[in-house]
């Protein structure tokens, strides 16, 4: 079945990545796991879930304040990224995601609008064989107030020349649908693959 689309005149559409695009949040998981239990921090399923999204370094903070502990927030987030990726030449596609992206390709501009970090994002994409797809990488680092805030797709939509009213939002994680429905687009949920 394909993801339907809301009807309108879009003349762009923005794409989360991780859970959207690529099929990469069991290996984010992974990552974090492995990495966490390092630091003898737990990190349930349902809260990596929630905190689909948010930065990583705001992820790792905040498991500091959570659990009493002390980790050091850049090595935590660097070493989650090195696990991530040796894991990302296992990672998949969305595949009612890919058919509107080759569908829609070459008619109007795409970009990324991602809470994780460009480098992240880059090989994820580029591990799909898509990257030079995208007009525009919105990644953390890029803006100052995360999602659900509506800065991030309020950025792409500029950076790309299209007013927010005509973009179109492909989103899994609930942080996203608040973010862009914040800054006055349209979105669509990308439900989660089922895990047998």
């Amino acid at each position: 079945m394909t993801l339907p689309l809301p009807t309108g005149d879009f003349q762009a559409y923005l794409f989360d990545c991780d859970g959207t695009i690529v099929d990469s949040m069991p290996l984010h998981y992974t990552a974090w796991l492995r990495t966490l239990d390092e630091w003898g921090c737990a990190f349930p399923e349902d809260l990596f879930y929630a905190w689909a999204g948010l930065p990583t370094a705001d992820i790792v903070a905040t498991l500091n304040d959570r659990h009493g502990l002390a980790m050091p927030v850049e090595a935590v987030v660097a070493r989650r990224e090195a696990l991530y990726q040796q894991l990302l030449p296992t990672a998949t596609g969305i595949p009612d995601v890919l058919r509107h992206i080759d569908d829609a390709h070459g008619r109007i501009p795409f970009a990324v609008v991602s809470g994780s970090t460009r480098d992240s994002v880059t090989a994820s994409l580029d591990a799909l064989g898509l990257l030079d797809r995208f007009d525009v990488l919105v990644c953390a680092g890029d803006y100052t107030r995360p999602k659900p805030d509506p800065e991030p797709f309020l950025l792409a939509a500029r950076l790309l020349g299209v007013p927010p009213q005509a973009c179109l939002v492909f989103e899994d994680a609930d942080l996203g649908i608040e973010s862009a429905t914040a800054a006055g687009m349209a979105a669509v949920r990308v439900p989660q693959p089922r895990r047998g």
